[in-house]
């Protein structure tokens, strides 16, 4: 090309060489690296069983101890205790099962459920702008404890991702997790006002 403006060497010319990592180019892509994470994915201080799984001990305490938000019937809302985001709630099904496969009708209704109401009272109590809804089904597809299945529900504002996690390591949450319980608690509808459902007996 001379001076940006011959078009006549072809689509070549628009080629922009890669180089190549085992077969995979990498030059045109950048790279986000969270070392932090590594302990995470290794596996340590994992649970081993039903005996030792969080899902599983967090309802015999109290909803202040366990960060219970809400209780039902086959399910529990629970404050994520290293949120991705302030508001970072899960919401778990009592029986420890690994599969959504595994869910009950009435579990999979009921989750669903609490899910709606999760997104609702977090919007009210916060404007949340959007949120990720999910879950990960195995070690494989990323699931911190795989063995006792849980959704996500991750509220997002317009430029929550900034330099501090990315470069800093670090997350700036507003408020203290046992603050965002009472008010997430606080503003959660009664049974029967939108969970589909009677509350679990909260532990004293």
């Amino acid at each position: 090309m001379t001076g940006g403006t011959d078009m006549g060497e072809g689509p070549a010319a628009y080629r922009v060489p890669l180089r190549n990592d085992d077969d995979g180019p990498t030059s045109g892509f950048e790279h986000l690296w969270t070392p932090y994470r590594m302990a995470y994915i290794r596996g340590e201080n994992k649970p081993t069983g039903d005996h030792d799984c969080p899902f599983c001990l967090i309802p015999a305490m109290s909803d202040e101890d366990g960060l219970i938000v809400a209780r039902g019937e086959t399910v529990f809302a629970v404050l994520n205790l290293y949120p991705y985001n302030a508001g970072h709630l899960m919401v778990v099904p009592y029986r420890h099962v690994p599969d959504y496969t595994d869910l009950t009708i009435a579990e999979v209704a009921e989750l669903g459920a609490f899910t709606q109401t999760a997104m609702r009272v977090v919007r009210s109590v916060s404007g949340a702008h959007g949120f990720n809804i999910g879950m990960n089904q195995g070690s494989v597809a990323g699931a911190g404890i795989a063995d006792h299945l849980h959704q996500h529900a991750v509220p997002r504002w317009g430029g929550d991702t900034n330099f501090m996690p990315v470069v800093g390591l670090t997350r700036v949450l507003p408020q203290v997790l046992a603050e965002t319980r009472a008010l997430l608690s606080g503003a959660w509808p009664a049974a029967g006002q939108g969970t589909g459902s009677a509350p679990h007996p909260t532990v004293a």
